[in-house]
């Protein structure tokens, strides 16, 4: 897997994850990263045959690391605190965007679905600038078994939707799983049958949906903020 970007790199370096080889610009000058790599992993190399590697914005690095390496379950739902599922997300940068929230808000882990949906890429690994490295991601065959069993253990399923209870009247103690619906569609049907509750955030304006990945956001924080 391709890891490029300053910043995603820095974080991968400081993850202490496996790294197989950097290319690295001729006039590539961040020290910082250049000494956190082993001098005989790098090789230089002319910009264009970075370009060649990768589409997007490499910024003159680009490293070969392991393929992301999932969590299993019991260790995201261990603590009983909270944790988030995606209800077949299929936007990499959203992906990236919900990681990088859930962990600045401290979030258990993330559970996804293994078809229908985007798993950790290359694409989610930059946007989530390096917080891949520090979330928990479980990968599950099925979401409406899994849900069953957060059950069993004691977990309170909190969906989002446009139609049900404002999400500042929920009552987010004890062990909350909070749902977040795929771009378009939403939840499906199944998994909204089997939520506690369907948080719903009010909208004032002319557009009346949000980013999934701002949606997410507002009802993590909201959640975090109600158990202090």
């Amino acid at each position: 897997m391709y890891i490029y970007g300053k910043n995603v790199v820095k974080e991968y370096i400081k993850s202490n994850k496996e790294i197989t080889k950097a290319y690295v610009y001729k006039q590539f000058n961040d020290e910082e990263i250049l000494r956190g790599l082993k001098k005989e992993l790098i090789n230089y190399v002319d910009k264009n045959e970075l370009d060649k590697m990768i589409k997007g914005n490499h910024q003159g690095i680009i490293l070969v690391g392991e393929d992301y390496r999932y969590t299993n379950i019991d260790d995201i739902i261990k603590d009983k605190e909270i944790i988030v599922m995606l209800d077949h997300i299929e936007d990499p940068h959203n992906f990236g965007a919900i990681i990088r929230t859930c962990e600045a808000a401290g979030v258990s882990g993330i559970i996804i679905p293994k078809n229908r949906s985007v798993e950790v890429t290359e694409t989610v690994i930059r946007t989530s600038v390096g917080a891949s490295n520090y979330v928990k991601i479980a990968l599950v065959t099925n979401l409406s078994n899994t849900i069953k069993d957060l059950k069993k253990k004691g977990y309170w399923l909190i969906g989002t939707d446009m139609d049900g209870t404002n999400y500042k009247e929920i009552d987010y103690q004890g062990p909350v799983c909070i749902v977040i619906g795929s771009e378009g569609k939403g939840m499906s049907r199944i998994i909204k049958e089997a939520c506690d509750y369907i948080a719903t955030i009010p909208m004032k304006g002319r557009v009346n949906s949000l980013n999934a990945s701002v949606a997410a956001g507002i009802i993590i924080y909201e959640a975090i903020s109600r158990r202090l």
